[in-house]
């Protein structure tokens, strides 16, 4: 039985932990569910405990959603409790400061101690729609369907998912990797190359840290599954936003051009760009030649359209 806790549950509706344990509580996860808050024994009518450790059962999965300052605390009783996985959506780490930087490195090595992955800090959570599971705080739940979607923005990453829902878009999963203490986009991309809900993946990126990994996952996963990225910081000043953002410096544009182009990538520009390319994976078989047909109701947008065609080196 699949199982998870939420460290930092809580009645107050405008806090991280309120609208995560609702969320998971109103998906269709089958699963147990368990809050955990140090003052309360009962959360949003569910039996609570103070501590991970008082849960009968060690969770699969703890999402922790308290501040920033106790989340190394959390992570080691997590360990000890034999939790075997986190994902921590508390904020206030890598973005802000060297002694952020260092909570960040320390949370790592702890998890590293106890085998257990994390995703996150600063991370909005992610979702299976496969499962029935929202284990995140954003509002609504992705339907089912093949598209992966990795986001290094949460806002971002709700928008996108307002989008979909509107346009009946599905997705295999939907994953916020935030400051990526552990979890990146090379590990997902590893994961979502061998899952067979998945046929394509969308990535919004402000940074990379391991671009070696990332290159060769990528390469590997390209061949049979194209990868959309919208790859933020073109600019220096842009690039600059990015590192007051996620904490990490976005680098030299035309080096992640370069690096897209030689693992098989597609870079987009704009979001309008990286929606436009999702709905064309999501509804159709992926074109395998160059050859388009323009159905068209006017002349000019006919032109327009065949002269970015042939610009393109389409036919």
């Amino acid at each position: 039985d699949r199982s998870l806790a939420v460290i930092g549950a809580s009645d107050h509706p405008r806090s991280v932990g309120f609208v995560v344990m609702r969320n998971l509580l109103e998906s269709e996860f089958k699963g147990a569910v368990t809050p955990v808050n140090l003052k309360h024994r009962q959360v949003q009518g569910r039996r609570s405990y103070y501590r991970i450790k008082d849960v009968p059962q060690a969770p699969d999965l703890a999402l922790i959603t308290t501040p920033a300052y106790a989340v190394m605390q959390v992570v080691r009783e997590c360990g000890e409790a034999g939790v075997g996985a986190l994902a921590i959506l508390s904020a206030g780490f890598s973005e802000s400061g060297e002694e952020a930087r260092h909570r960040l490195k320390r949370i790592k090595q702890i998890a590293r101690e106890y085998n257990m992955r994390v995703l996150g800090p600063r991370s909005l959570g992610f979702i299976n729609p496969y499962l029935g599971l929202n284990a995140s705080f954003a509002t609504r739940m992705a339907a089912p369907g093949n598209i992966a979607f990795i986001s290094q923005s949460g806002a971002l990453g709700t928008s996108v998912l307002d989008w979909a829902i509107e346009q009946q878009v599905g997705f295999s999963y939907f994953v916020s990797v935030g400051a990526m203490a552990d979890i990146g986009f090379a590990d997902l991309i590893d994961y979502f190359g061998t899952d067979n809900h998945t046929t394509c993946i969308l990535i919004y990126m402000e940074s990379l840290s391991e671009a070696r990994r990332f290159m060769s996952a990528a390469r590997a996963f390209a061949r049979h599954k194209p990868i959309i990225v919208l790859k933020a910081g073109r600019s220096l000043e842009g690039r600059q936003v990015a590192l007051s953002h996620t904490g990490a410096l976005a680098g030299n544009d035309a080096v992640y051009s370069a690096a897209f182009r030689r693992s098989g990538i597609i870079r987009v520009d704009t979001v309008a760009q990286l929606f436009n390319c999702a709905q064309s994976l999501a509804m159709q078989p992926r074109p395998f030649g160059n050859r388009l047909a323009i159905l068209t109701n006017a002349g000019g947008p006919a032109v327009l359209a065949t002269d970015y065609l042939m610009a393109k080196g389409g036919k």
